[in-house]
């Protein structure tokens, strides 16, 4: 299990659980948040195999603007169907990037496994917290000089550049502005 605080940007939590599942991996975890003074919740299940390339997702958001559903299907070679219909301004995606999770982050790194130097262009299936929205997110990441993993990360469409910085397992310690990754008793 992973959990993170987040900070500036919204106030919350959130907690994911990896299990094995196939070959792969299904993360199941929840976020609950006040982002610009409005409370939302988003519970998620993804699973990757064991590429880490995402092959399903669902999520639930209840807001005060009420309660939505998202089921995203991927071929692990850049196609997807969202809520049973196929997405062609989503082909080339192999992630899924929830804007309630900080985990998601780990999973385009997990799959590419960058070298430090080394720039990755990412495009990611974005989902909104609010209403569970699906775009196209452009995305890249630069693996940094260092023991310790870091990234150089940009987001054009949203103006957004900083570091992050992640553990081991490749999972995110520091989201600047986000979320900063809290350790359990047992240091997991």
């Amino acid at each position: 299990m992973a959990a993170w605080r987040h900070v500036r940007a919204r106030e919350g939590f959130e907690v994911t659980f990896f299990r094995p599942h196939g070959s792969g991996w299904r993360l199941q975890g929840s976020t609950a948040a006040v982002e610009a003074g409005r409370a939302w919740t988003v519970e998620y299940t993804i699973e990757v195999d064991a590429g880490w390339r995402t092959l399903h997702a669902r999520a639930t958001s209840r807001s005060v603007a009420g309660l939505f559903h998202l089921e995203l299907e991927g071929d692990a070679h850049g196609s997807w169907r969202v809520d049973g219909r196929p997405a062609p301004t989503l082909q080339g995606c192999v992630d899924v990037d929830l804007e309630a999770s900080a985990m998601t982050n780990a999973l385009p790194l997990r799959r590419l496994d960058l070298r430090p130097g080394e720039p990755a262009t990412v495009p990611a299936v974005y989902v909104r917290a609010e209403g569970l929205a699906v775009e196209r997110l452009e995305q890249t990441f630069e693996r940094l000089p260092g023991d310790e993993p870091r990234f150089s990360y940009a987001v054009p469409a949203f103006a957004t550049a900083c570091q992050l910085r992640f553990d081991g397992a490749g999972l995110v310690l520091d989201y600047p502005g986000l979320a900063v990754r809290v350790r359990s008793a047992g240091g997991r």
